[in-house]
């Protein structure tokens, strides 16, 4: 039996999707749903629907019962999130989950003075506790969502240009649909045993490089500009934007710029079995017919 957390969540229920599309068994698979309502379209997949949530330990208890894998996918709510998942690692444990994988994120550092500290820090607690717990363990480091770069890019961007506080640092964005299926491939596969992966598209691309692609679709110059952090976090908070996102992306700009999200030795494409969908593809698909 495969378990998996945060299945209504877009990255949980690719991963459903793409095990089905594979061939596994809907039956073995069971879902963790704070309600049944949340879950009916994976129910009506065939899907088994369990009943819990991070902040309740007995209900992860029991819900875990009988699995065999467990994939772990990190919770969203930031202030919590450290206790959730070392929760969940605890009631794994005590439910006798036989192998647990665990969707951490990709860095070059673990250092506290990371600007990406912000959300490091409870990927790596959540990583500790699964390698002390004595579980069989996969970490799947996965790189920042290919599919969110148009948030940053912004609604305008080809009559505005790019306005991002990069500078020349570079980023592997990854497709969610590759992720989960990678992530897929390994719930399904063999020999996956404590290990950590590293889940980036092999390409890293800079700021500049998207705005040429995007030249190249529009047919007319799209510029970027990285502005100072603060510049950029006054620019979006005086647009309308709250506070905690100007500084979830401004931090995530200056993760960026100082190299912590770089493709590194990736292992995606093997894990895959082809290659991993480019930035040209995405940005081709995204805004070529516009």
């Amino acid at each position: 039996m495969i378990t998996i957390t945060g299945a209504t969540g877009q990255l949980g229920s690719g991963v459903i999707d793409s095990l089905i599309q594979k061939g596994f068994n809907p039956s073995n698979i069971s879902a963790l749903a704070r309600s049944e309502e949340k879950a009916q379209a994976l129910k009506d997949k065939g899907v088994n629907i369990k009943i819990g949530n991070y902040n309740d330990y007995n209900s992860l208890v029991e819900a875990f019962k009988g699995t065999d894998k467990l994939l772990l996918i990190s919770s969203n709510e930031m202030e919590n999130r450290s206790q959730q998942q070392v929760n969940a690692v605890k009631a794994a444990k005590e439910a006798g989950v036989k192998h647990i994988l665990y969707t951490s994120i990709q860095r070059q550092t673990d250092s506290s003075d990371s600007p990406i500290n912000f959300v490091l820090d409870s990927h790596i607690a959540t990583e500790e506790a699964i390698k002390e717990s004595g579980m069989n363990y996969t970490i799947l480091r996965n790189n920042l969502y290919m599919d969110m770069l148009p948030w940053v890019l912004g609604e305008q961007v080809f009559e505005t240009g790019i306005y991002y506080p990069a500078q020349d640092g570079r980023i592997a964005y990854t497709m969610r649909s590759d992720m989960a299926e990678a992530t897929a491939n390994v719930l399904m596969g063999d020999n996956h045993e404590n290990k950590d992966y590293n889940i980036s598209n092999p390409h890293s691309l800079s700021f500049q490089e998207v705005a040429v692609q995007l030249s190249v679709i529009s047919g007319k110059t799209v510029p970027y500009t990285s502005p100072t952090v603060e510049e950029y976090k006054n620019t979006l908070v005086g647009a309308g934007a709250p506070a905690e996102v100007a500084d979830m992306l401004a931090g995530f700009a200056q993760g960026i710029a100082q190299g912590e999200l770089v493709a590194g030795d990736t292992d995606l494409p093997a894990l895959l079995g082809r290659e991993a969908v480019s930035y040209k593809e995405f940005l081709n698909s995204l805004y070529a017919q516009k």
